[in-house]
Order: C-alpha cells, then structure tokens, then sequence
C-alpha cells in the first residue's frame, strides 16, 4: 500500500517538472528611462544621508516638485543604487519667474510627461564631480544620453551639497536639452494636429453681400485703412452677430483710459452729467469708444448739455436702441476742434459732417459768430468750445439735442387709395427761355410773333 502511494507522488512529481521550462526568464532590471514604474529586480534602498533625500529636504523646492511630478523617483534610486550622481539644480527663481509660462504650461500638461522626464534628466550627470572638476570640462554626459556644455558661469552655490552617493550644485538657470525644445516648437507650430486652426466667421458687406477684404498691414500709429463703421459693433439689426475671432492687434491707443479721461473732465467741467450717466450708465458706448480709439480712430463729440438733455421726452428714450441712436448722431468720425470747425463754415459756408449713424450727416453753418449744427428749431450752437482734446477725442459742447431732419419734419397724412380723387387741375408748363431771347423777341413784337417760331 505505502509502495502505491509513493508511486502516484513521484508520478505528480515528475508531471511537474515536465511542464516547467527549461530556461527561466531572466530578471529584468529598471533603466534609467523608464517612466517611473516600480522595479522588479531587487535593488538597494535609499538611506536618509542620500543625496535624493538631500534635494527633496532643500530649498529647491520648485525642481523638487517637478521630479515628483514626473515620477521619478524611482528611476534617480535605481540611479543612485549604481554609481554616485551629480545634480545641477535651478533656483526656484529661474524657474518659476525666468521660464516662460507657456513653456512651463507645456511641461505639465500630462501629454508632454515624456518632454518634461528629459528636461529633469538633463541635469543629472551619472558621476560625481565637483565645481573644480566640473568647471574644467566642457561636456558632460547626462542620464538622457545627450551631451551637456555648461554655460560659463551658471553655477551660482557650488558643491552645496555634499552626500557618500553624490553632490549638488546650485545654478541660476534652467537648462533646456534640443530634444525638449524642438518638441516645444513643433507644439507651437501645431504641425503635428490635423484639426481645423480656429479662425472667426466671415465678415460680409452688407451693402453689397460679399466678403470684405482683410485690411492691410499699417505701420505702427498710423491711422487704420478701413472706415469706422466697419470697426463699429453690430447693431441689433444685423443679427447674428459675427463670431469672435483673432485681435486685430492694432491697440496703438489706451482708448479705454483716454475716454474716462474725457468722462471725467465733462463731470468736472459741470452741466454735462446727463451725457456722462448715458455714455456709461444706461448705454456701453464709452466701452465702444474706448475700443475705437484703441483701434486707431479718432471721434468729435457734440456734447449737449444738461438743460438741453433734460428737454427730451420719456418717449423719445423709452424705445429700444433710441439712446444709443441719439448719441451716434452726435459723434463725427474726424477730428475737429472748435477753431477747424469755425475756419471750415466761414470758408464754405456750409458743412456736412458725416455721424456714426449712417447714413445722417450733420449740418453746420456760421451764425452769429460761433458753429451753429442743424437748421430751424432743431438747431444748435456750439456753446462750450473745446471742453476735451487730447488728439484722439475732441468733446465741444452744445446747447440743443439734434436730431436728423426727417424726424424733425411732420408726417404729412396719407390718404387711402379708395378715397382719391382724380385731380382736376391742369398745369402748364412754361418754356424757360434766355434774357437775349426775349428782350429780342420783344423788339421784334411789331413785325409780327407768328414769324418767329422761337418766341412763341
């Protein structure tokens, strides 16, 4: 029975061994590119004198972070497990204020972990040397397999820590690997994305239906090439309103700052504050001045003062838009002073000023010494001349609301069709004729009229 049973356990035995293979795998070890994943072999721990500790417990505590955030760590222990190492580490300040923020936000994005590992590695050498050692060498090997040359004069605190397993110097910048740096650009470049790049909608030219055309490039300061109605935001009429799209990139003015200037001086001055509370309060048209100047356009103000504003009625402010409609007839999109306007209505004696409400111009004439804008009770005088100048924004301050001519005019009362009556009336038309033509014809009156064809 006993023979049996030590039959059936060697027979087991000798199953097993036939399945196991004949050659086991080997142990793999942890290089020092891998991406921070735990090692199977079984390597040497770190004690608290080694130089890892060292860098974490120090004061550099920005290139600390990054190794943790890299993971690291375990590739730096099986590193110095091997040999003694050599760290070159940046201040907090090179990198935190020295490096570009894009750059910096390209390092921690999780895609670009790869770029970052490289980065660190660059300034680990896989030996120890000191500052007299590695002043003296002009290239350094490093753990990413490329070649470090050390700018002159980098290393700020030399030899400033000192462990059995290895040293750390101090440096005043952060050092880049061309590896690194070309993944940058290609990031930049975006040549490596097939999406669309985003681009805003269209612009279309309302009067004539078609695509307008990108202005051209304008030097620095110089005044833009297109008008300032197509820089202007879209009314409510022209909805949907085009999509946000690249800057413009010609902000040569701090616009915004020159009109709270100019706000400013009209509350100062006195007798402008209802101007001022529409401007900024009940409409966003400072805003949009502000963008205009910044643009590069200039703006001439017709300020009406507070006793005239006060004579408009509830209904003419009620409707939606009518503030913001009345202001744009009171901007001219040229840059007039109370002296240009008065020289230009003396000499031509009737001007026409084109407003940012098209397509209403305003009328300005020589009266009584001073610029009077509009015709008949509409009318009105330049009051306070030259209240703001600054070169961009001129602000002139007047005594009367304006308002285009047509809605001056009363509606004449239509008729309906059906209640027309066919006019009776018959007009003749009379033959203008020359002065030499009659006191001729005259002249010839005794020979006779019916002779002369013409005087007839």
């Amino acid at each position: 029975m006993d023979g049996q049973i030590y039959g059936v356990a060697f027979l087991l035995l000798l199953c097993i061994a036939t399945a196991l293979p004949e050659n086991p795998l080997p142990r793999t070890t942890l290089s020092s590119s891998t991406t921070g994943a735990s090692s199977t072999s079984a390597g040497i721990g770190i004690n608290s004198n080694s130089v890892l500790v060292a860098l974490l417990d120090s004061h550099y505590t920005e290139l600390a972070e990054l190794v943790e955030k890299a993971l690291l760590l375990q590739t730096l222990e099986d590193a110095v497990g091997r040999q003694n190492i050599t760290i070159l580490a940046p201040r907090n300040e090179a990198i935190d204020r020295l490096v570009d923020p894009e750059f910096k936000r390209f390092l921690l994005e999780p895609r670009n972990l790869p770029s970052l590992q490289s980065l660190l590695l660059y300034h680990i050498i896989p030996s120890r040397l000191h500052s007299r050692t590695i002043s003296r060498q002009t290239s350094h090997l490093t753990l990413t397999g490329e070649h470090l040359e050390l700018p002159a004069g980098s290393i700020s605190d030399p030899d400033v820590i000192l462990r059995p397993d290895g040293v750390i110097h101090g440096i005043n910048q952060l050092l880049i690997p061309r590896s690194v740096q070309q993944d940058y650009n290609r990031r930049r470049s975006l040549a490596d994305i097939s999406a669309v790049l985003p681009t805003g909608a269209p612009d279309v030219d309302p009067r004539t239906h078609r695509l307008k055309k990108p202005a051209p490039p304008v030097p620095l300061g110089a005044p833009p090439v297109l008008p300032i109605y197509d820089a202007m935001a879209p009314g409510p009429n022209l909805a949907p309103a085009p999509a946000p799209g690249p800057g413009s990139g010609k902000h040569h003015f701090d616009g915004h700052s020159q009109v709270k200037d100019f706000i400013q001086t009209l509350l100062l001055y006195g007798g402008y504050n209802e101007l001022a509370d529409i401007l900024v309060n009940l409409t966003s048209l400072a805003t949009e001045m502000g963008r205009l100047v910044s643009e590069g356009y200039v703006l001439t103000v017709l300020a009406p003062n507070d006793e005239a504003m006060a004579k408009l009625t509830t209904d003419q402010l009620s409707e939606p838009g009518a503030p913001e409609q009345i202001m744009y007839y009171h901007m001219i999109p040229e840059y007039q002073t109370e002296e240009s306007m008065y020289n230009a209505v003396r000499r031509f004696g009737k001007i026409k000023y084109d407003t940012l409400r098209l397509p209403h111009k305003v009328v300005a004439r020589e009266a009584d010494g001073s610029v009077k804008f509009g015709s008949g009770e509409g009318s009105a005088y330049l009051f306070d001349p030259d209240i703001y100048t600054d070169g961009r924004i001129s602000v002139q301050g007047i005594d009367s609301v304006l308002f285009p001519p047509e809605e001056n005019a009363p509606a004449e009362e239509v008729t309906p069709a059906a209640d027309r009556k066919p006019s009776t009336v018959t007009r003749h038309t009379k033959l203008r004729r020359g002065k030499l033509l009659e006191t001729a014809c005259k002249l010839l009156g005794d020979f006779g009229r019916s002779r002369f064809v013409s005087c007839q």
